[in-house]
């Protein structure tokens, strides 16, 4: 994804989450040399790592856990290409379960698991669990589904179990049908490699979970023609493991006034939406967003993360190039979904130009009213902070190589943010005076 995308964000707060809104352009990403190093909000600048790993600010600290290639059990290896994650409740008191995904399609670490656990054995994707301690260390970890392609981002069901995407509608040598969504059970005593097809087969990104209607929102990173917004009504209501099995109506987002996202350009714009049945969501035959013409549907360019938040989906496209066949040029858009309302409301942009770009996965932080933002795009990889005043800051620098950031979370208790460089792949469990954070 090595294309053209430093971007500047405009916005302020939005409420106690303070994500990027309506408002100043230079209050969220400042230019000046004080703010590239972080030392205008934040945690201060950031300090150089002897080892040459990732650069944070002076009194955090960071551990790695389970990185690729390392031995699991019995010569069982670690996967590569980490990407999205999510925490959970550990077997003990003072542990945390992550379920991590594994973004390999036919190729990399094979993921080794007993034949219960496998999908496709043509394919090199899946998800390992971890168990970690209050300290960050590494208790134990497992493979914990396998067979399964392109496992990119995914999200965090209310009944605490992980739902892992998979990014691509097939590859050579596949012996069954690739682009569902997998739900895995962090506890291992219920995960069945069963795609749960009510939620359609396309390039799936991530999901976002609406609590009290169980609403899905689901993200397309596709391309030939563009992704869509899409939304799954559940026909079960119980709010428990396989809930979704039991299938549902899955829907494309519809906005007359914008065909496509990339035309929205100034944060705080709203737009009234529709939904659309879809005539064949198992795409036997035509691609889901192949099925419709541009004129019906609202398509986007890189359609990334989808997080659930203060009666919201968020959801994020990372850039739009008019050359690659969008309508309008950005390096990055959040908008929300409002339920209530039936509208999106873009919440920030990334113009071209700033330090930071490529916004990707995001995760709340529970100090300060901000948020952790996944970086992914080029030249240097950053995890950048919002305070709650909306000013950005560089948190972490992978000094390693260019790699992206991904899967960043935080524990339940919130002492330690988790989160990944995708290759090679490494995950990392980072402390440190968080209440320090500048204002």
């Amino acid at each position: 994804m090595s294309v053209s995308r430093r971007g500047v964000m405009k916005g302020s707060a939005a409420g106690a989450l303070s994500i990027a809104l309506a408002g100043s352009l230079d209050t969220i990403f400042q230019t000046s040399a004080e703010a590239k190093v972080g030392g205008a909000a934040g945690y201060g600048p950031l300090v150089p790592d002897p080892r040459g790993v990732l650069d944070l600010p002076e009194g955090f600290s960071y551990k790695t856990l389970s990185a690729q290639g390392d031995t699991i059990t019995d010569g069982v290896l670690v996967p590569g290409a980490h990407d999205g994650m999510a925490t959970f409740k550990g077997s003990r008191k003072d542990t945390v379960r992550l379920v991590r995904n594994h973004e390999q399609t036919a190729s990399g670490v094979k993921p080794v698991a007993p034949s219960s656990l496998v999908y496709d054995p043509a394919a090199f994707g899946g998800t390992t669990t971890l168990e970690v301690d209050s300290d960050g260390n590494l208790v134990n970890q497992r493979i914990s589904l396998a067979g399964t392609s392109t496992n990119c981002a995914g999200g965090r069901t209310p009944w605490g179990t992980w739902l892992t995407c998979e990014e691509t509608e097939g590859f050579s040598g596949q012996t069954k049908s690739h682009g569902w969504v997998f739900e895995v059970d962090p506890t291992g005593k219920r995960t069945e490699p069963v795609p749960i097809t009510g939620m359609g087969r396309f390039a799936h990104e991530a999901v976002a979970i609406d609590p009290h209607t169980l609403e899905a929102y689901l993200t397309e990173d596709a391309s030939g023609p563009f992704g869509l917004f899409y939304r799954f009504r559940p026909r079960a209501h119980r709010g428990q493991y396989h809930a979704y099995l039991e299938g549902g109506r899955l829907e494309v987002m519809v906005c007359r006034d914008l065909p496509d996202l990339s035309l929205a350009q100034e944060p705080g714009e709203e737009f009234r939406v529709k939904w659309k049945a879809i005539p064949d969501r198992a795409a036997t035959t035509t691609s889901i967003r192949k099925q419709f013409e541009d004129e019906q549907v609202t398509r986007s360019q890189k359609l990334e993360g989808a997080w659930w938040g203060h009666g919201k989906a968020y959801f994020v496209a990372s850039y739009s190039k008019k050359e690659e066949g969008a309508a309008a040029d950005h390096a990055g858009q959040v908008w929300t979904y409002n339920p209530k309302t039936d509208r999106i409301r873009l919440e920030l942009i990334f113009k071209p130009g700033g330090r930071f770009d490529g916004p990707d996965n995001i995760t709340v932080s529970p100090y300060g009213g901000g948020v952790i933002l996944a970086e992914d795009g080029d030249g240097e990889q950053h995890l950048v902070g919002t305070d709650r005043k909306g000013r950005a800051f560089a948190f972490a620098r992978n000094a390693f190589n260019d790699s992206e950031f991904t899967g960043a979370t935080f524990s339940p208790d919130g002492r330690t943010l988790f989160a990944n460089r995708q290759s090679p792949g490494v995950t990392f469990a980072i402390t440190g005076p968080w209440h320090r954070i500048r204002h």
